[in-house]
């Protein structure tokens, strides 16, 4: 089976040495792009049986997903049809979902929307970060792939998704990880803290602005970090501890977002 593969992120590389091993990677794709006449031809000359595609960051048309003549299989780190879009596991994380999983589905024009082939599910730990829950859900991808890469070719009868059950995600920016001190706000939205500094670690990350001495102006960019650290800018990451030995308002900072 001839396939292209599809996907950005350093922790899909797992996914990819998979494939690899069973069948033919005509191509691999790592950078998000539009597709004009001129790719679609180079595509096309490359004669694939199947894409496969995940954590791509970029919508196919559906003029791409017919190229192949298996069509096309995404692989999305939540259990769909719960947060579609661009951040389901910093979602699973904040809402602190006990349980988020893999979905592998047909995919078609819209967005996480096909029907399912396979869903896999995989506990969250009370310490995940998206980093170390996303290298686990795509390891877990990677352990899979080859099995419903080979009964997807055999069988074109999947699940419908309920649409009437969908939930979204956004795609997020750095101002989504800023502290607005006087509410307590983060990003615009009354967050959990904790959960909130290992959903956006290790971007956009959980930050704010804050005087640490008096007279500090402009006010100092504070990162708060996974396993109660802190990172003042320009200096190394430190413990809670050392923050508020180190600094005049290091106590007056955490006790005001009650971290300590």
């Amino acid at each position: 089976m001839r396939i292209i593969f599809f996907g950005t992120p350093k922790f899909i590389e797992p996914i990819i040495n998979k494939i690899e091993e069973r069948f033919e990677v005509v191509k691999v794709i790592r950078t998000p792009q539009q597709f004009n006449n001129r790719a679609i031809e180079q595509l096309k000359s490359l004669r694939p049986d199947l894409f496969v595609v995940a954590a791509y960051g970029q919508i196919l048309s559906k003029e791409v997903l017919s190229i192949p003549s298996l069509g096309a299989i995404n692989i999305h780190p939540s259990i769909l049809p719960k947060y579609r879009g661009a951040s389901p596991i910093q979602s699973a994380i904040l809402n602190g979902d006990k349980k988020t999983g893999v979905t592998f589905i047909k995919m078609d024009e819209e967005i996480d929307h096909g029907p399912i082939i396979e869903q896999f599910e995989e506990e969250t730990r009370d310490d995940d970060t998206f980093e170390t829950l996303s290298k686990r859900l795509f390891e877990k991808a990677a352990d899979e792939i080859v099995q419903v890469v080979e009964e997807y070719s055999e069988n074109q009868t999947f699940k419908p998704q309920d649409d009437s059950k969908a939930t979204y995600t956004k795609l997020l920016t750095r101002e989504d990880g800023f502290i607005n001190l006087q509410t307590l706000e983060i990003g615009n939205l009354k967050l959990d803290i904790e959960r909130a500094v290992r959903a956006f670690y290790p971007w956009p990350s959980v930050w704010t602005h804050y005087p640490l001495i008096p007279q500090n102006s402009p006010k100092t960019l504070i990162k708060l970090l996974p396993e109660q650290k802190i990172q003042v800018e320009g200096k190394n990451p430190m413990s809670y501890k050392d923050f508020k030995n180190g600094y005049e308002k290091g106590q007056e900072f955490l006790t005001k977002l009650n971290l300590i």
